[in-house]
C-alpha cells in the first residue's frame, strides 16, 4: 500500500509534465475491457491482470500506441517492485480521471498479475470505433463484461479526454485547430475543445454537432440515436454531477471485474477510508516444530479462522478462538506424527 501511494504521486507528476492522461485511461482500460463473465477461470476470463504488458497482446490491433504508455510507466514499476502491473495500469488510469478534473474513482487495489504471454486473452474482446451496428456492437462487447446500458454510456463520456490519431485507429484528421500545438505530441482529432479537462463537453458537443474539427465515432453517435442509451447520454449532457457519480461507479466496476485479488477483498489506499486489514492471525507463523505447514494446510486454517467470523478487524469470541487453537494443535500434532 505505501509504495501504490508513492507510485500515484509519481504518477501525477508523469501526468502533469507529458500530458498523457488519455493515453493512462485506455491502458487501464483496455487491460480490463478483455474480462468475459462466461468464463469462470482466472486468467482465461480476462480482465485487470497486468496481461497488456506482453507483447502478443500489445500487437493485438485495438491496443495501437499503448507501447508508449507502457514505456511512460515502466520506471514506476521499477521503483516500486511490489506494485503490479495490473495495480499500475488501474491506478494510472483512475489517477489520470482525478488529476484531468474528474470524479474520485473508488477503486481497490491488490490485483494479481498474469506471470506468462500464453495468459494473454485472444485478440476482438475490446471494442471496434466503426461496425456495422454501433449500437448492438457496443452491447456485445460491454454485455460480456457485465456492464449494462447506463455504464455503457457513462464510460464512453471518458471520450472528454483524449484524441484519435488516423495511423494508430484509422479514425479522425491527422490535425485540427484544438491539436495542431499540442499539449504533447501535436496532431490528432479530439471529442471536445478542451481534451485534457474531464467534464461532460463529450455530451454536449455531440448532442449539438456544431463542430466539424470535433470527433464523432459511429459508436459516439449512437449513444444519442439509440433509444435506451440516449436516456443517459441526454442526462449527461446536462447534469455533470450526475455523470461524474455513474461514470465513477462503472468505471471502478469495470477495472474490477475479472480481477483476482490479494487479499482476497483488496484494499484501499484513499487518505481517511480504512487502512489495508492487517493480518493479525498469520497461518504461517505456525508450525509442528519440525516443519513449516503446507501452504494448502496454512489456507485451511486461515478458511477455519474467517469460517467462525473472525476477521483482521473483529476478534474471534473466547469460544471460537479456543476451538481454531484446538484445531491448530491437533493439526500441528498430526503433521509431526506424519513427518515423523
Amino acid at each position: 500500500p505505501d509504495q501504490l501511494k508513492s507510485a500515484r504521486e509519481d504518477i501525477k507528476q508523469l501526468l502533469n509534465t507529458t500530458f498523457c492522461h488519455p493515453i493512462m485511461i485506455r491502458l487501464g482500460w483496455h487491460d480490463a475491457g478483455t474480462y468475459n463473465k462466461d468464463i469462470q477461470e482466472f486468467p482465461q476470463r480476462g480482465g485487470a491482470n497486468g496481461s497488456l504488458r506482453f507483447d502478443v497482446e500489445l500487437k493485438h490491433g485495438a491496443n495501437a500506441g499503448l507501447v508508449n504508455a507502457l514505456k511512460l510507466l515502466q520506471p514506476v514499476k521499477e521503483k516500486y517492485p511490489g506494485v503490479t502491473y495490473a495495480d499500475l495500469f488501474q491506478l494510472a488510469s483512475a489517477t489520470a480521471i482525478e488529476d484531468a478534473g474528474g470524479p474520485k474513482i473508488p477503486m481497490k487495489y491488490g490485483r494479481v498479475d498474469v506471470s506468462v504471454p500464453d495468459q494473454c486473452p485472444e485478440e476482438g474482446r475490446l471494442p471496434d470505433a466503426g461496425p456495422p451496428s454501433p449500437a448492438d456492437h457496443l452491447r456485445k462487447v460491454f454485455y460480456r463484461m457485465g456492464l449494462n446500458d447506463k455504464e455503457i454510456v457513462a464510460l464512453s463520456g471518458a471520450h472528454t479526454l483524449g484524441r484519435s490519431r488516423p495511423e494508430r485507429s484509422g479514425w479522425g484528421k491527422p490535425e485540427t485547430k484544438y491539436t495542431k500545438d499540442g499539449p504533447g505530441a501535436p496532431g490528432g482529432q479530439s471529442w471536445t475543445a478542451e481534451w485534457l479537462k474531464f467534464d461532460n463537453s463529450y455530451f454536449k458537443d455531440i448532442k449539438e454537432k456544431r463542430d466539424e474539427d470535433l470527433l464523432v465515432l459511429p459508436t459516439d453517435a449512437a449513444l444519442f440515436e439509440d433509444p435506451s442509451f440516449k436516456v443517459y447520454a441526454e442526462k449527461y449532457a446536462t447534469n455533470q454531477e450526475e455523470f461524474f457519480k455513474d461514470y465513477a461507479e462503472a468505471h471502478a466496476k469495470l477495472s474490477n471485474q475479472g480481477a483476482q485479488f490479494n487479499p482476497p477483498e483488496g484494499f484501499s489506499i484513499d487518505d481517511g477510508s480504512p487502512n489495508p486489514k492487517a493480518e493479525k492471525f498469520v497461518a504461517s507463523k505456525y508450525s509442528s516444530g519440525k516443519r513449516e505447514l503446507s501452504d494448502s494446510m496454512k489456507q485451511k486454517i486461515r478458511a477455519e479462522y474467517e469460517g467462525f467470523g473472525g476477521s483482521p478487524d473483529k476478534p474471534l469470541k473466547t469460544n471460537y478462538f479456543l476451538n481454531i487453537i484446538i484445531i491448530i494443535s491437533v493439526l500441528a500434532i498430526l503433521t509431526s506424527l506424519l513427518g515423523n
